[in-house]
């Protein structure tokens, strides 16, 4: 199980000023919540904890360097990131606690693959659902969880249930739970209008030959 390192240091204070003075110096506050303990404040950089989340993605295990009066380690996942939603700067994070020998309740991303064959037919792909609450211990956690579309007919569906997962993760969503189907392509208002007034415009031309063979 790969985890990538992260510095970070506890943070003495709280407040609106420290955090805003924090976020000048490229930090931005945060919070460690470990198991059976009492929440750690930290503060963390603002462009590592970016980096990491680009290039890993959101699930991904970070190893959080502690420094304080003593050094600690601890095993990481993002539980909460809260960001700008202007400037899209990251404003605050939480960090909960992950052993390696404790079951973990995370959403996973949904990847479609495929093209379904009712969309070559016309029809129109509609994702319903683009993640899976899934249980595993963390050394089972995938990045994302693949899902072939390639046979769906036009009608078609995938429900939770029909997703097929290894037997170590076990699915925690509904199974009657909708996540994909091809529906009929729908034909916007105005394209429907013209298309009855083309065939009105088109009767019309026809009717004066018709009369004239009579």
């Amino acid at each position: 199980m790969e985890a990538t390192e992260l510095k970070a240091c506890i943070r003495k204070e709280s407040g609106k000023g420290p955090a805003r003075r924090i976020r000048k110096e490229g930090l931005i506050p945060a919070v460690f919540y470990g198991r059976g303990e009492e929440a750690i404040p930290l503060s963390v950089n603002a462009a590592g904890l970016r980096k990491i989340i680009k290039e890993k993605g959101g699930n991904v295990f970070i190893r959080l360097l502690i420094e304080g009066q003593e050094r600690q380690e601890r095993l990481s996942l993002i539980k909460e990131l809260q960001i700008e939603p202007v400037s899209r700067r990251f404003q605050h994070a939480d960090f909960y606690e992950i052993r390696v020998d404790h079951k973990l309740t995370i959403d996973v991303p949904l990847h479609f693959t495929g093209t379904p064959v009712g969309v070559v037919n016309g029809g129109e792909l509609q994702q319903l659902k683009r993640d899976l609450k899934i249980s595993c211990l963390p050394s089972s956690l995938p990045d994302f969880i693949e899902v072939d579309v390639s046979g769906l007919e036009i009608g078609d569906s995938l429900k939770v249930q029909d997703i097929r997962t290894p037997d170590d993760i076990a699915v925690l969503d509904p199974g009657d739970v909708g996540v994909v189907m091809v529906a009929v392509m729908k034909v916007s208002a105005p394209k429907a209008e013209e298309e009855a007034e083309g065939e009105a415009a088109a009767e019309g031309e026809a009717s004066p030959k018709e009369s004239e063979k009579g």
